[in-house]
């Protein structure tokens, strides 16, 4: 399964590409960010981040698309920015076709490190240690969207909002089984251990349906 990982931004928008095998594995295909120039209307900016995101999905041809939901934040100008980015990235989901995912901050970081309240450096390290890089992934946003892309393979698509997949009426994109039983690589082994910690503090959002 390849997962395309999107952490939602108008000046930047991290994307990131990472393929999981029937193991769990996961592996590096691409990270990257779209930019868009602050003194630039903001319709046209989306259209740079949109067109960057349909690059992305035509280059590497992922299975999935998983983006970072949006919460209220004490500035509401950046929450309506970043808002308007994540319904262009599922615009871009929807028009190639590609079942949606979609997961709480505070999940995509209890997937990776353990904690719901993990720090951006605590998520790049785990980031680079799960994907075996040579160093920390840059820029943060881009290890952002790594991080959604593998709490998305991880967790077996819980979030998916494409009426197949979150129905288990096929075993395609995003159905990968739970980090369970002998046989683990490490980085399973981290999951399955961090996504049971996560859960005993509460650092889980809970499903939610799609709107």
């Amino acid at each position: 399964m390849r997962v395309l990982g999107i952490d939602p931004g108008l000046t930047r928008c991290g994307l990131g590409t990472i393929d999981a095998d029937s193991s769990r594995r996961v592996s590096l295909i691409d990270m990257r960010v779209a930019r868009s120039p602050k003194e630039l209307s903001p319709h046209k900016r989306l259209l740079l981040v949109f067109d960057a995101i349909e690059e992305a999905i035509a280059e590497f041809s992922p299975d999935v698309v998983a983006i970072e939901r949006v919460f209220a934040q004490d500035n509401m100008r950046s929450v309506t920015s970043t808002a308007q980015v994540a319904g262009v990235a599922m615009l871009a989901a929807a028009r190639a076709g590609l079942p949606l995912g979609m997961h709480s901050p505070s999940e995509v970081k209890a997937a990776v490190t353990g904690s719901g309240r993990a720090g951006k450096l605590q998520v790049q390290t785990m980031v680079q240690r799960i994907l075996g890089l040579a160093e920390l992934p840059r820029p943060k946003d881009a290890a952002d969207a790594l991080a959604i892309a593998i709490c998305h393979s991880w967790r077996g698509g819980a979030h998916a909002l494409d009426d197949e997949v979150d129905n288990g009426q096929h075993g395609g994109a995003g159905m990968l089984p739970r980090a369970e039983g002998p046989g683990l690589t490490d980085a399973q082994r981290m999951w399955a251990s961090a996504e049971r910690l996560s859960r005993r503090h509460g650092a889980v959002a809970p499903r939610e349906g799609a709107n």
